[in-house]
């Protein structure tokens, strides 16, 4: 179990896109990474192929550094914990104690 995943909504607390919220589109758990709707865009050169004829120039969204987003809960960013519930291990918000899932 992992304290952020796919669908919670994030804060960016470092880079140049600092306080930035959006949902996070993909979790890559071996190198620690998040996608961000609509954060951290690059612009990206791609050649013409079957999905794109033309080429040209795209955006998109690259990686983020896990530790570079914090949770939001209740529009408050905050730290993550774990706490056995009925036998199962759910995330619980630090700062006001509630359970996320």
């Amino acid at each position: 179990m992992h304290k952020i995943k796919k669908n919670d909504l994030v804060k960016i607390i470092t880079g140049k896109d600092k306080d930035k919220t959006g949902k996070v589109l993909h979790v890559d758990t071996k190198t620690g990474k998040v996608v961000v709707e609509g954060c951290n865009m690059v612009t990206k050169h791609s050649k013409p192929g079957p999905g794109n004829p033309n080429g040209g120039i795209v955006n998109k969204e690259a990686a983020l550094d896990i530790s570079n987003v914090m949770l939001v809960v209740d529009g408050k960013p905050t730290r993550v914990g774990f706490k056995v519930e009925n036998g199962k291990k759910v995330r619980v918000a630090k700062t006001t104690g509630k359970v996320i899932d």
